[in-house]
């Protein structure tokens, strides 16, 4: 009786012995013979030449291609016995220090100098010389007799191109690499679910030549073009995710809200004390068609700190109001919440005030529902709202809450959609009869690819020029380590617009310790003996008694009650502060035209498109804007060169690039989403921008022939397992 032949779905222990299986599934979530062959190599060494060892960073897990250049035996200080250091190198001149505590002289014997190896371990470093403590390794070619560098191991390396894959400590990359020869050699190669029309076209390899080229490498060309069938794999499946829905989506139906002539549109427009930018026109213009069809908008508007995405977004839901809907904002926090609903009274004027006594003929109500509205003014506020009285609505999440009922919802508006779960947004969507419109804003500039590949299914329209009348931001690095003297400048320099009557934020990465001590993250150092980032708490009253002793100071943070933030807010809008020490709350939304400084503390803390949506809140008046980015992080650091970028540049697109170059890009597809595994790992967004696209036009073909890929069950089953059930949740609900 013959046993079922292995395949992709084969559990390990079958194939590996349970003891590895085991210590496969729990370090590194890899249980069938699939999950190993798609867990592909990081990066590929080739013997002879140099793994560059200078670019190592402290507290880094690694694995490294190095040649043994010297051994050396000495006693241990601390108890009895010896211990081994060894010295590997490249031919760059790089060197790492090996060191085997416990009497292991015996591996001297393996580790002769000349010989080649792969070694694993966590840097750490040692009077300024970068180490790893007893690692593991394999020695490459023939001759070794040590308990790392058995025969079978060897042969994993055979090949001019040496697979180093993610690992872990209890799983080295040579282990790894055992493993997957045992899968290869016994699992029969998968079906090809890509139609044969798409792979001719696209000049694409076979699945399973792919994934055999991918672990083996027959050469770099053979690497080559099997990296480019994977990556198209994992980019078409998130294109047929977001086409399939956008076809959904136009098929649905929505309640029409066209534009009409002497509306509160109209009016609106004839009271603002300002023309609006091109921009501002030709987008609006877009929105005002998509709201006028039958089935609903779905659109992203991005653009830059302080272009004008709210007056944009208001006129639009002057519209809906105007065809007698009702629209509402949700905003990620009560302070911008707040802000939106003092702005927008401001902007609509008597069009805002509808029942009051200077209220416009044709006005409507604009109403702040929040956490913290108190019984008597939440149970006026959702009268209106479920009467249809407000006509426009804004508020936080409170707005999903059961309760708030609206007469009809005509169109979400999400501000600052990131910090929103899906679930949110979609429970606002539920609240009405039809599908509303909805209209996404961020000020976060989106990369081309990003936009095409997590948000495929919106239409897109950008905002990039600014309104006349914005001052330029000059930002600076202050390196505080290096030169103190500049630190106690940018005090200086904070205290000289306070002088001229402007104001100043000062922005720290942290709250700091609670009402019982708690703190809101933990405070220890990390690996490498960084100590924890600042705190408002903390950072406040030293000021106060220090550099900017005199000035009046105010704190504001997320932890505080929503009534105390909306005072705070209120005394900085009105100039009774002159400092604001604040956390990330104020990155978004806060405008105070007389603030001139910003000081971002830790700033090497911060991501380059968070600090630059953070330095937007200065010069949003006549007055210049200045930020300057207070680190400790050394020249020629990674971070350090972040923040030198972010001082160079206003350009938002260019810095969203370097954040997209600097992150894991499994969180930008939305991998951790559901904290699940995802195989979506070896596309980038930045590379790979054109093969983007062309999956995009396959794909967008395919589903107008066959919406539901009936006529492709292989592929369809392909795009379920690449595009797991929670992530093609988090696409459909957008």
């Amino acid at each position: 009786m013959t046993s079922d032949p292995a395949t992709v779905d084969t559990p390990l222990k079958k194939l590996v012995g349970e003891k590895t299986a085991k210590a496969l599934a729990g370090q590194l979530d890899l249980h069938t013979a699939g999950d190993l062959l798609y867990h592909v190599p990081r990066r590929y060494d080739e013997r002879g030449e140099h793994t560059d060892i200078r670019s190592l960073d402290v507290g880094e897990q690694v694995t490294v291609l190095a040649q043994v250049q010297r051994t050396a035996v000495r006693p241990m200080r601390q108890r009895r016995g010896n211990l081994l250091e060894v010295t590997v190198g490249d031919d760059s001149g790089g060197t790492l220090a090996l060191t085997f505590f416990g009497n292991q002289v015996w591996r001297e014997r393996d580790l002769r100098p000349g010989r080649w190896g792969l070694f694993a371990g966590k840097v750490t470093e040692f009077r300024g010389r970068r180490q790893l403590n007893s690692p593991e390794y394999v020695l490459l070619g023939s001759g070794g007799e040590g308990e790392a560098a058995v025969t079978e191991e060897v042969e994993e390396f055979a090949g001019a191109l040496i697979p180093v894959y993610p690992a872990a400590a209890a799983v080295p990359t040579w282990v790894i690499a055992r493993c997957v020869r045992v899968v290869l050699d016994t699992v029969a190669p998968p079906e090809d679910p890509l139609p044969a029309p798409v792979r001719a076209t696209r000049n694409l390899v076979g699945l399973g030549t792919a994934l055999r080229e991918i672990h083996r490498p027959s050469s770099k060309e053979a690497l080559y073009r099997a990296r480019r069938r994977l990556k198209w794999d994992e980019a078409f499946a998130v294109q047929l995710t977001l086409v399939q829905r956008k076809h959904r989506a136009a098929a649905r139906p929505a309640r029409p809200r066209p534009a009409r002539s002497d509306g509160l549109l109209d009016a609106f427009d004839g009271r603002l004390p300002y023309e609006l930018t091109r921009g501002q026109h030709d987008v609006g213009t877009e929105i005002a068609a998509d709201l006028a069809t039958a089935h609903p908008m779905h659109r992203l508007l991005q653009g830059e700190v302080g272009s004008g995405k709210t007056v944009v977004a208001l006129r639009a839901m002057l519209q809906v109001v105007d065809a007698g809907g009702q629209a509402a904002l949700l905003a990620p926090t009560e302070v911008l919440a707040a802000q939106h609903h003092r702005g927008i009274r401001d902007l609509l004027g008597p069009l805002g005030r509808a029942g009051e006594l200077d209220s416009a003929e044709q006005a409507t109500r604009v109403e702040l529902v929040t956490g913290s509205l108190g019984a008597a003014a939440r149970r006026r506020a959702l009268a209106e709202v479920r009467g249809g009285a407000a006509g426009i609505v804004l508020g936080t999440h409170a707005l999903l809450y059961e309760g708030v009922d609206f007469a009809d919802l005509g169109l979400v508006v999400v501000d600052e959609q990131h910090r929103f779960g899906v679930e949110q947004r979609d429970a606002l969507r539920a609240k009405a009869d039809q599908p509303p419109h909805v209209l996404v804003m961020t000020a976060t500039p989106i990369p081309r690819t990003v936009a095409m590949t997590v948000y495929g299914d919106l239409e897109v329209s950008t905002l990039s020029q600014l309104p006349r009348g914005r001052s330029p931001i000059a930002s600076h690095v202050v390196p505080a380590a290096e030169k103190p003297a500049f630190l106690d400048r940018a005090w200086r320099r904070l205290r000289e617009e306070a002088a001229a009557g402007h104001q100043a934020y000062v922005v720290c990465p942290r709250i700091g310790s609670g009402p019982q001590g708690e703190e809101e993250e933990p405070p220890a150092e990390d690996d490498t003996g960084r100590r924890p980032p600042l705190a408002v708490t903390e950072v406040a009253p030293l000021l106060a008694e220090g550099p900017l002793h005199g000035l009046r100071i105010g704190v504001l943070h997320g932890r505080l009650p929503a009534d105390e933030k909306d005072a705070v807010m209120r005394a900085f809008a009105a100039g009774d502060l002159d400092v604001l020490v604040a956390t990330t709350v104020v990155e978004v939304g806060v405008d105070v035209p007389n603030a001139t400084v910003m000081i971002v503390l830790d700033a090497d803390r911060f991501g380059a498109s968070q600090l630059h949506q953070l330095r937007g809140r200065v010069g949003r008046g006549s007055a210049a804007g200045l930020c300057l980015l207070v680190t400790e992080a050394t020249e020629g650091s990674s971070a350090r060169e972040r923040l030198d970028a972010v001082a160079s540049t206003t350009d938002g697109f260019k810095l969203a690039e370097l954040d997209l170059e600097q992150r894991r890009e499994g969180d930008v597809l939305g991998a951790t989403q559901s904290g699940r595994r995802s195989h979506l790992r070896l596309l980038s967004l930045l590379r790979d921008a054109d093969l983007i696209r062309d999956a995009r036009a396959e794909a967008i073909t395919l589903v107008e022939e066959d919406s539901t890929l009936a006529r492709h069950p292989a592929l369809a089953a392909s795009v379920a397992a690449l595009v797991d059930a929670d992530r093609a949740e988090y696409l459909e609900k957008g």
